[in-house]
């Protein structure tokens, strides 16, 4: 994980839900309140709902120049606080730790590196937050999912760019894992890769990069569990 200095993060605030934009039947985009909060990209937020202790950490997806937060939130049938998210009206009040995390950006090398963002399910979140913070940039996304409707929101990237693996069909650029795209891709050792996602893809792509060549400080992650 990139180590960075960053802003200090405020202390539980409460927050309004402005909207809820659902992306499948599972996934939605739930977008509230800023309240001028400073952040950096690729940091995260642990949300719950007002006066209870019940909460969850989510990568932020929106960008440093938007006026309110966005996290992109996936239902999980056995988990309480996504399910509960999901049923939320615009006005209803959430609690709201961070901005938070080390999952960041060099600011020396916004203008000059290349990177690959190597993301599976909604562990794209940050990257979304990357690209829109930093249009300029000079990368490649690798998005990982089971079926092609999970590419969410794709247009948000230029096509050449994005590049989708699907192991549930195959109307998508690669059938297959992410993993399985590294191992059969030429990789340039001197791109700054950073991933995020669950922590079995995160430990084989780390492993399939290294053989490859690809400097351990050249490689950073964020953990979805």
């Amino acid at each position: 994980m990139t180590q960075l200095t960053t802003h200090t993060p405020a202390a539980t605030k409460a927050i309004t839900v402005q909207e809820i934009r659902n992306l499948t039947p599972a996934a939605y985009v739930l977008r509230f309140d800023r309240h001028q909060r400073e952040f950096l990209a690729g940091q995260h937020v642990i949300l719950g709902i007002k006066d209870e202790n019940n909460a969850r950490e989510y990568s932020v997806y929106s960008g440093e120049n938007d006026e309110y937060f966005e996290v992109l939130i996936k239902e999980v049938l056995e988990g309480d606080v996504s399910r509960r998210l999901k049923k939320l009206k615009p006005g209803t009040q959430l609690q709201m730790d961070g901005p938070l995390g080390f999952f960041t950006l060099r600011p020396d090398e916004i203008n000059t590196a290349r990177f690959v963002f190597i993301a599976s399910g909604t562990g794209i979140a940050p990257f979304r937050s990357f690209v829109r913070s930093y249009p300029q940039l000079d990368y490649t996304l690798l998005h990982g999912v089971r079926y092609s409707n999970e590419a969410y929101e794709r247009d948000q990237y230029h096509p050449d760019r994005y590049i989708l693996c699907t192991t549930g069909d195959t109307s998508s650029n690669f059938n297959g894992r992410v993993t399985d795209y590294l191992r059969q891709t030429a990789i340039d050792t001197t791109t700054q890769y950073y991933l995020c996602g669950n922590v079995k893809m995160i430990h084989e792509a780390f492993e399939i990069l290294a053989q490859k060549g690809v400097p351990t400080e050249n490689m950073h992650a964020e953990v979805y569990f």
